[in-house]
């Protein structure tokens, strides 16, 4: 049986976006279709503040903006993004070619084609948040992808210099400096300055969340995501204040980011709240995390981690901490789980940031269903055959023949028959 120490107040299973956020999405996309860079321009100065000249940084600007980047700043990101990029060059890898010869003279293959050309969003509102540059840029360069258009809006009317240098060194082929539903609907239709794009990449607001769910098939994504989550499984054996401080980590992101705990330990739950309720009042970014905390913080306390595992991947969250004594178990244990940080030595944090495993996860209960964003989404495995043998050919024509006259489809079929016919030696009846 499980014990709710807290209870969420607020929903955290629903959409994203509200039909008016739709509907505004709706009606901005359709304008930046048919009128092009105007309606772009106009969005930017509305929403943003911001209507220069071109929204494309030149190679000049980028270099004068990057020299405002401290040393410091510069080789930090040097050194995740070779973390990033070695953590995806390893699953490339994994991700074989193959051709095998089924039967005589009959050739299966597979391939991995990338996609042409990436749009990268990357978010600017609250953060600056120059690790998702890592992240879709680097991982989709990785891919092989051939042109990766960046985006980020200005922040409060000024030009965020560390994700411009994040997004340059990460592989880049253009930088605008353009954010919202206006940047990725240009990306996504294209403008005529804006090249058109194939897939849409990074996270956002609820506003841009809603404009790759609206333009999702008419260029592709790399998955819906909602608001940052946070699940921990301790027993016992965990640090209550540790337990605390890497909840709060992750309700920062929002005041609809829901942390929850689950512990098989009633005395850890109530250290963990204790803690909670102390160290929130202090923390600087209090406005976004408290409310997080107060409307959609859990605390469970379950018998055993039997049941801790199996309530974990009933919310399927996105970032899973386990504290446990032996926290390796949980790769065996679970199944629904946008990623795993295992043992106190290993934070959600170092995921977001530093460590080089991607951080775009699905939210929401999705990870039921779909892994987080990764080299193989820039990627389209695709198949070819090849027979080259008479008598093969002939054997599939005739198979073919009858599996497709077994479904009424009379033209198939004569596809078929017409390739045993040649090695047989007679034509078909219904060719004379």
């Amino acid at each position: 049986m499980s014990l709710e120490l807290k209870k969420a107040v607020a929903n955290t299973t629903g959409r994203t976006g509200s039909d008016a956020v739709a509907s505004t999405v709706s009606a901005v996309i359709a304008d930046i279709r048919d009128r092009g860079d105007a309606a772009v321009r106009e969005y930017s100065a509305r929403f943003d503040k911001w209507s220069p000249t071109e929204f494309r940084l030149s190679a000049e600007e980028i270099e004068r903006i990057i020299a405002t980047v401290p040393a410091r700043t510069i080789e930090d990101i040097k050194t995740v993004q070779a973390n990033v990029r070695g953590f995806a060059e390893k699953q490339l890898a994994s991700m074989l070619e193959f051709e095998v010869e089924t039967a005589p003279g009959v050739f299966l293959g597979q391939k991995h084609n990338p996609v042409d050309a990436v749009g990268a969003y990357v978010p600017g509102g609250r953060y600056p948040l120059l690790a998702s540059a890592h992240m879709t840029v680097l991982t989709a360069k990785v891919a092989g992808v051939k042109r990766v258009t960046a985006c980020t809006p200005p922040i409060r009317g000024e030009i965020p210099a560390a994700t411009i240098a994040a997004m340059h060194l990460a592989g880049a082929d253009e930088i605008l400096l353009l954010g919202g539903v206006q940047a990725v609907a240009a990306m996504a239709v294209g403008t005529e300055t804006v090249g058109r794009v194939d897939m849409l990449a990074g996270p956002g607001n609820a506003y841009v969340a809603e404009a790759k769910r609206q333009l999702f098939g008419e260029v592709g994504i790399d998955l819906f995501a909602g608001p940052t989550e946070i699940l921990v499984i301790a027993d016992h054996t965990a640090d209550p204040l540790l337990v605390a401080v890497d909840l709060l980590s992750q309700a920062e992101h929002g005041p609809d980011s829901p942390a929850i705990l689950i512990t098989t330990s009633e005395d850890l739950g109530r250290g963990v709240i204790e803690h909670i309720d102390r160290l929130l009042p202090g923390m600087s970014t209090k406005d976004l995390a408290e409310p997080a905390w107060n409307d959609h913080g859990q605390v469970h306390v379950v018998d055993d981690l039997a049941e801790a595992f199996r309530l974990a991947d009933e919310f399927a969250s996105e970032h899973v901490q386990v504290l446990t004594e032996n926290p390796r178990q949980a790769l065996t244990s679970m199944n629904h789980y946008g990623a795993l940080f295992l043992g106190e030595g290993t934070c959600v944090s170092y995921g977001d940031k530093v460590i080089g495993t991607n951080h775009t996860l699905p939210t929401r209960h999705a990870a039921r269903y779909t892994g987080g964003l990764w080299v193989g989404k820039f990627l389209r495995t695709v198949t070819y055959q090849e027979v080259t043998d008479a008598t093969s050919s002939a054997e599939l024509g005739e198979l073919c023949g009858r599996a497709a006259r077994a479904e009424s489809f009379e033209g198939h079929a004569r596809s078929g028959d017409i390739r045993a016919s040649r090695v047989r030696g007679e034509l078909p009846a219904w060719a004379e």
